[in-house]
């Protein structure tokens, strides 16, 4: 006698749940700018991603139940952001092009345009 029976229509209906929930969330991504949270848009948009990217590889990629992947994805994930943390630290620290850039650079008044002028 076999004991595991899968219920099909039971995982079919947690697929559309997922489904949905994830065009929820791109709806979300959408709306987000312009309706919540406009001074941190780059944070609610990678939290909306980390989520989507989360549901995705939990259940339609089923790894929903393996604790050794789970364990191993947080673990390089530490790796990755420690790395990136103080690679961008050392950048943001030795930035030499800060009287040059336009984005950190000084501004003046009465200028009419902040694009580069081509010579």
């Amino acid at each position: 006698m076999d004991t595991n029976i899968v219920d099909y229509k039971k995982e079919r209906l947690v697929y559309y749940k997922v489904l949905v929930g994830l065009l929820l969330l791109t709806a979300v991504t959408f709306i987000q700018p312009h309706l919540f949270m406009e001074e941190s848009t780059f944070m609610a948009q990678m939290l909306i991603a980390l989520i989507k990217a989360w549901l995705i590889i939990m259940y339609y990629m089923h790894l929903k139940g393996d604790t050794l992947i789970g364990t191993m994805g947080i673990f390089s994930l530490i790796i990755v952001a420690t790395f990136f943390i103080i690679v961008i630290g050392f950048d943001v620290a030795n930035f030499q092009f800060g009287d040059e850039s336009y984005i950190t650079g000084p501004t003046s008044a009465g200028v009419e345009s902040a694009a580069p002028t081509h010579h």
